[in-house]
């Protein structure tokens, strides 16, 4: 039974790492990203306000039964590059299938910009993410908050001095499943 979960595991790691692979290569434009995620009326707040933020253009997610998701990022203190960060994810529930998202999480503060970049920081399965889709209502990924982006807003905060959102770029998988995500930071 171990064996069959691991290779599960790694066929399922090997899945996210070709699908964020393919859809990465497709578009890897941080300026586009930005200008998307700006498009949403909830987060020009952040963009004003946030000392930083972490952008991951593309996140690719995979899943069936054991789920793995993977993105490469860059992180700003206002609007200057500091460094590349990357996300893992390791979920476990029913899931089934694969999709690729854009992410960025708002610093609040000093604190949760040097809390990010101390080099190694996880987000347990009980955080939670407000998914955007221009112009239309959604539903968050992690604990399932919903939105609406365009012309309502969003009910997003800072929690623990982060704000995060996601943007659907493709794909379909269906999960009811925990997961907690992983960064890595590298000073540029």
């Amino acid at each position: 039974m171990k064996k069959f979960i691991s290779a599960i595991s790694i066929a399922t790691c090997f899945i996210a790492t070709i699908f964020a692979t393919q859809v990465a290569a497709a578009d890897d434009s941080y300026s586009e990203t930005i200008a998307n995620f700006k498009q949403a009326s909830d987060t020009h707040k952040f963009f004003n306000n946030a000392y930083g933020y972490a952008l991951f253009p593309t996140v690719g997610k995979g899943g069936f039964g054991i789920g793995a998701a993977y993105g490469k990022g860059r992180v700003y203190k206002g609007n200057s590059y500091t460094g590349d960060t990357s996300l893992s994810q390791l979920s476990l529930g029913f899931q089934i299938g694969g999709q690729a998202y854009s992410e960025i999480i708002f610093f609040k503060d000093a604190k949760a910009y040097n809390e990010f970049t101390s080099g190694s920081f996880e987000f347990g399965a009980q955080a939670s993410a407000v998914a955007i889709t221009i112009g239309a209502n959604a539903q968050a990924g992690t604990t399932g908050n919903s939105s609406s982006a365009g012309k309502a807003a969003a009910k997003a905060a800072y929690i623990n001095g982060m704000a995060v959102y996601t943007l659907a770029k493709g794909g379909l998988m269906f999960e009811a499943a925990l997961a907690g995500q992983s960064f890595t930071f590298e000073e540029k």
